[in-house]
């Protein structure tokens, strides 16, 4: 989740089916890039938060905009993740680009900016923008330019199970890579699945990859492979081989290989039903446990948070968070009123509106008031405290290296691949580009 910041960062990334929503009249698609700024406007809008409590919320604020903007019409196509990014690629590959979607920024938005598929939104922004986290900012600014605006910012961390861990007598979260495979070991023990994983999707699995080879390596280590395109290091060795340590235990749920992440019998309904004891996902996790569950409450203040463990005797510091935030980019022929619409939802009313639902942390700085869920407020403090930041491999690294390392990753859980060869593949793809 991606990339998954959700991967991707990646809020409400449920495996439903979606649908184009045209809020107003239809308006003709080719009337955008070349309509007056006063004229008639129509703004083709992806987004992935295609389940509760996002997507009314952003159909709202879209229908209250075109309401104070009768000239401006909306079309939103909520999408599920992987959808959205398969028809993106298609959308951008025939060079026309939605108005305003979904980005991660990083290698994705790169390529996006070096194919002129995005706005240069630099001049446009400036007089906002200040109201923003400037580490949101990071992944959307390129060579001093900024080519997107974040409107959720997080981080990857393990989502828990109070009770399911008193259950099995682990009394404290593990803080160390032994420890949380001997936590596993007891949980098992105890009759509870440890852990819930969308293996289907991929990206859910190139977490744990990503977080083990920064502990390994540190954050030099990462930076040092989009450098010199080389994966095949002692570090990124040791990363798939911690993981092998994980799978060999076997503590992911049955048919975990075919799950998706947000479908009824996918990884946070699993979460979100009791089912399992932890999941390793952003911090939009409790809201789509929630939305994924029976109850459609998920499991409430049963639920913890804690951050990735340090692995003995390596480089990374425990407190360099791994993740990423949801943001927008505007497609190159998008019409004048993008930008508008674009600082309406971040401004401080919209994003404390998105905030409220517990499945948006805000960028705005203003906005950070109305986040009221407890463990939201944990993320965000952890994240406020991080000593350096990665944002999600598949979208940190050129698309085609992105995918590499969810293919290779999802490979070496499902036993097919060894940790060395894993590293030799994605090495191969990243010498490609």
């Amino acid at each position: 989740m991606t990339a998954h910041l959700s991967r991707r960062s990646l809020l409400g990334l449920a495996g439903l089916g979606a649908g184009a929503v045209l809020l107003g009249a239809c308006g003709d698609d080719d009337d955008g890039g070349s309509a007056a700024a006063d004229g008639p406007q129509t703004i083709n809008w992806w987004h992935i938060q295609n389940t509760e409590p996002m997507l009314p919320v952003w159909a709202a604020m879209a229908k209250e905009y075109q309401t104070a903007h009768p000239n401006v019409k909306i079309a939103i196509q909520p999408l599920e993740n992987e959808a959205f990014k398969t028809k993106l690629t298609t959308a951008t590959q025939a060079g026309s680009p939605p108005d305003l979607f979904q980005s991660w920024g990083g290698g994705v938005l790169q390529q996006q900016v070096d194919a002129g598929l995005v706005k240069d939104i630099t001049d446009d922004v400036k007089p906002w923008v200040g109201t923003l986290l400037p580490a949101a900012m990071q992944p959307y600014t390129i060579e001093d330019r900024i080519y997107g605006v974040p409107f959720d910012i997080g981080m990857i961390g393990f989502w828990y199970n109070k009770d399911l861990f008193a259950k099995a007598g682990v009394t404290a979260p593990p803080t160390t890579w032994a420890e949380l495979l001997t936590v596993v070991t007891k949980i098992k023990g105890s009759g509870t699945v440890p852990i819930a994983l969308a293996g289907k999707e991929k990206w859910p699995g190139h977490y744990y990859w990503a977080y083990l080879a920064m502990r390994i390596g540190g954050l030099e280590a990462l930076q040092r492979a989009a450098t010199d395109k080389n994966f095949d290091t002692p570090d990124f060795v040791a990363a798939g081989e911690r993981l092998k340590e994980l799978v060999d235990l076997q503590p992911f749920q049955k048919g975990f290989l075919g799950a998706e992440y947000g479908s009824p019998d996918g990884q946070a309904a699993t979460m979100g039903n009791g089912r399992a004891a932890m999941e390793l996902m952003g911090q939009w996790a409790p809201s789509v446990q929630a939305s994924s569950s029976t109850s459609k409450k998920g499991i409430g203040d049963k639920l913890g948070f804690f951050t990735f463990p340090a692995v003995d005797g390596g480089k990374g510091k425990p407190t360099d968070a791994f993740g990423g935030g949801n943001g927008f980019a505007v497609g190159r022929n998008a019409p004048p009123a993008t930008l508008d619409l674009l600082k309406t939802l971040l401004d401080v009313e919209h994003q404390r509106r998105s905030a409220a639902t517990g499945a948006v942390l805000p960028t705005n700085k203003d906005a950070a008031d109305s986040i009221k869920d407890e463990t939201s407020k944990v993320v965000a403090s952890t994240l406020a405290s991080a000593t350096g930041f990665q944002l999600y491999l598949d979208q940190a690294y050129p698309p085609a290296v992105g995918q590499q390392v969810n293919d290779s990753v999802a490979e070496l859980i499902a036993g097919s691949k060894k940790a060395d060869q894993v590293v030799k593949d994605i090495t191969t793809v990243a010498k490609s580009q």
